[in-house]
């Protein structure tokens, strides 16, 4: 089953929910929030990002700014790194998906498309 963590006031994610629903696939959302994503998760993710963790951040959040983490992040370690997603859903770049392929973070209807037809 896929696991989409969403954001209740994110827009992109609420297309997101709207394109699988349409699509009529089965999903679990679950608040990102309040319940960030799994170290494993994010693990993956950034496995399939070929390590790139800023590609999992959610750079324009007020939690990356006031954290100054532009600054932070390069000092710190991966397993640091990803510690910190685990512990602050806020700073995870929604919406945040296991299940559909590889992880996937950030909604492109045309990406999702594409592996649902597969």
């Amino acid at each position: 089953m896929i696991r989409i963590y969403t954001y209740a006031k994110c827009d992109t994610c609420r297309k997101a929910v709207r394109f699988l629903r349409a699509a009529g696939v089965a999903f679990e959302e679950i608040p990102i929030r309040e319940q960030p994503p799994s170290i494993a998760e994010l693990r993956a993710a950034l496995d399939a990002a070929d390590g790139n963790l800023r590609s999992l951040l959610n750079t324009s959040g007020v939690d990356y700014r006031a954290q100054e983490l532009g600054k932070k992040l390069p000092e710190m370690s991966p397993a640091a790194s990803l510690a910190l997603l685990a512990s602050n859903g806020n700073l995870v770049k929604r919406p945040f998906v296991i299940g559909l392929g590889s992880p996937r973070v950030g909604f492109r209807e045309d990406e999702w498309a594409e592996v649902l037809k597969a």
